[in-house]
């Protein structure tokens, strides 16, 4: 664990996957939230702005401002996934009336002051499309030094999960991933071969449930729902919880193992845009310019969630 936490961002779109990063990234010691901000991507932005201000008021976070950014991708229609995470996207629990307010500030504006105001760099994770780090990356890239690291829940090494070769984060805004990928600032992928391991299972679920808090309780509402959706479209009644992996690599290292390696993404091609090519054996004689996350050491992973969770409200 670090001396002291790391400065993080946490870009995202609430979906139920993604509240469990949030309250990961709130609830581990070894993280210093600093700002969410908020894309479209799983449903629409003016739901993914609200369901960040409700994963906070829940778990009791009230001094990390929540800023909205892009609507959609930069330059494609929005796809989004009520299919899986419901109308609202956190489909299943009754949601209150968020305590937490929206931050005047766009996305870039509010990432762009907590870069210039930190003491050292800060850490980007972004669990939705990419699309809010991009144009930061696009405007200001005099910033990049500001930034630690980006660590990208997405793409995936093997098949994908919107369709047969592309994730659904990479689908949904693959010119922005692109972007993010050329620039130059150290990034890491987390995809499906390995967050398809950090299964919701029945015991899973039981550890949840027995946390004596809010949280557990909301927790615990929003796996059921989950679960269900990803048993009927996917036939895994043990939803995989992908997004509070890419904060684990952060949060506690040993959880996640990468290698480094050759990362492109596919944009044009007819059954393939959104796919991620990682050429871990150097077909394409193409320089290393990433780190892609390889393995999960699963019950490591899920020691971390549950003691974040059992830290918040």
């Amino acid at each position: 664990m670090n001396a002291s936490p790391t400065p993080v961002i946490v870009d995202c779109d609430p979906g139920h996957d993604d509240v469990f990063g949030l309250w990961l990234a709130a609830g581990h010691p070894s993280l210093d939230l600093r700002a969410v901000t908020t894309v479209g991507g799983n449903v629409p932005l003016e739901f993914t702005r609200h369901n960040a201000r409700v994963a906070l008021t829940v778990a009791g976070v009230h001094d990390v401002p929540v800023a909205a950014g892009a609507s959609g991708p930069l330059v494609r229609p929005l796809q989004t996934a009520e299919w899986i995470h419901g109308a609202n996207g956190l489909g299943g629990p009754d949601l209150p009336e968020p305590t937490v307010p929206l931050d005047p500030r766009t996305a870039t504006e509010l990432m762009v002051d907590v870069l210039a105001e930190a003491s050292e760099p800060v850490a980007i994770v972004a669990t939705g499309p990419i699309t809010n780090v991009a144009v930061l990356l696009r405007d200001r890239p005099d910033l990049v030094g500001r930034i630690r690291e980006v660590v990208w829940m997405g793409g995936s090494t093997e098949r994908g999960n919107a369709t047969p070769y592309a994730e659904f984060n990479a689908l949904v805004d693959p010119e922005a991933l692109d972007l993010v990928v050329r620039s130059g600032v150290p990034f890491t992928m987390v995809g499906l071969n390995v967050t398809h391991s950090a299964l919701v299972t029945p015991a899973v679920r039981e550890r949840v449930a027995a946390i004596p808090t809010r949280t557990g309780a909301f927790g615990d509402e929003l796996l059921d729902f989950f679960c269900r959706t990803n048993d009927e479209v996917f036939g895994m009644p043990d939803g995989p919880l992908h997004d509070p992996v890419a904060v684990a690599v952060l949060a506690d290292p040993a959880c996640v193992r990468t290698v480094r390696t050759r990362l492109d993404v596919e944009l044009a091609g007819t059954e393939t845009a959104g796919a991620t090519s990682v050429d871990f054996d150097g077909m394409l004689g193409r320089e290393p310019n990433a780190s892609v996350a390889v393995a999960l050491d699963v019950p490591r992973f899920w020691d971390t969630m549950i003691g974040a969770l059992a830290r918040l409200a």
